[in-house]
């Protein structure tokens, strides 16, 4: 299971059309240290969107490829890439630098204007994957033949963009399942979080054989935002998966490097959700925080740790000795 994390991408469409590059910087360090290493960047319409598109990130992509480069071995690094914008100088540019990913994207139903550009990406070494955006636009079968045109083009995985929020969880879990019974490549979902389902739809998209589900830091993205990061990994987590990332890292990164410069899209903070995915009432809160502060442990992973053993009354003497044992 992947996580792809774009909210240096889509995240960007709340400042304009680009983070800067101490941002830029701080996120894929942050992310890194988490344990999530597929991560997409950049100008948030494309790469050589800052020539070509109506919006200017604050920084070229010659910038932020030089600001990434040091984490190219140690992670999986990628740019958005729409047709319409990008020029063939751009894809030299991208595989220069030995990028680890171009993700092409058009609208559903639009994809025949990727053929060229996949073929010229894939000559040129780079990994080619493919977003149909507005998926909602076709039924599951016809965008299922849209992904067999890209698949067909050379592109290396597909992913359903629910650019609006507006799927349900059954009809995610519909459109993943067509088109993943349709295609050889790994097939993927990201989701907008316009009727709060987001991360419900990503969890029906994995069960239905989704190998690479978007999300965001907090989930910021445009509109209403995409699947937050932290929350997907909790719910991920409840299910055995993601050993591999670390979610207080996760935890620690968001409330020191983000919190104080960006509001959460979502409204969950990192407090809120260790309550959820601890299954721990906020009642109980003043006796653990007064208790993590006398033995100086992490509340959060007092609480969880506790929770695992007493959810519904967990006592003083119980939870101090988890926090001896954790200190």
């Amino acid at each position: 299971m992947e996580l792809l994390d774009c909210t240096l991408r889509d995240g960007a469409n709340i400042i304009g059309a680009g983070f800067d590059l101490e941002i830029t910087e701080k996120v894929v360090k942050g992310l890194i240290s988490s344990g999530i290493k597929t991560i997409e960047l950049g100008h948030s319409s494309s790469i050589g969107g800052n020539f070509t598109s109506p919006k200017r990130a604050s920084a070229s992509d010659t910038e932020y490829l030089e600001c990434i480069s040091p984490y190219l071995s140690e992670a999986n690094l990628g740019m958005f890439c729409q047709p319409r914008f990008v020029r063939d100088e751009d894809l030299e540019l991208a595989a220069g630098y030995k990028l680890g990913f171009l993700r092409v994207g058009t609208n559903a139903g639009e994809v025949e204007q990727s053929e060229e550009v996949i073929s010229k990406a894939r000559n040129l070494g780079l990994e080619v994957r493919y977003s149909l955006m507005k998926a909602y636009a076709l039924d599951s079968r016809e965008l299922a033949e849209d992904a067999k045109k890209v698949e067909s083009y050379g592109a290396q995985g597909v992913t359903i963009m629910d650019s609006a929020g507006y799927l349900l969880p059954e009809e995610t879990g519909s459109y993943v399942k067509t088109m993943v019974n349709a295609v050889k490549i790994p097939v993927g979902f990201h989701g907008h979080n316009n009727m709060g389902l987001s991360v419900a739809n990503a969890l029906a998209a994995y069960q239905e054989g989704a190998r690479s589900l978007d999300c965001s830091l907090m989930g910021l993205a445009r509109s209403a935002g995409n699947a937050p990061t932290e929350v997907l990994v909790a719910a991920l987590k409840r299910n055995g998966l993601l050993e591999d990332v670390d979610i207080y890292t996760l935890f620690k990164f968001i409330e020191k490097d983000l919190l104080p410069v960006f509001a959460p899209k979502s409204g969950i903070t990192p407090l809120d959700l260790t309550f959820g995915f601890a299954g721990f009432h906020s009642n109980f809160l003043p006796l653990f925080r007064s208790i993590a502060e006398d033995e100086k442990v992490d509340l959060k992973k007092l609480i969880i740790e506790v929770s695992k053993i007493e959810k519904s009354n967990p006592s003083e003497e119980l939870i101090r000795s988890f926090a001896k044992k954790l200190n």
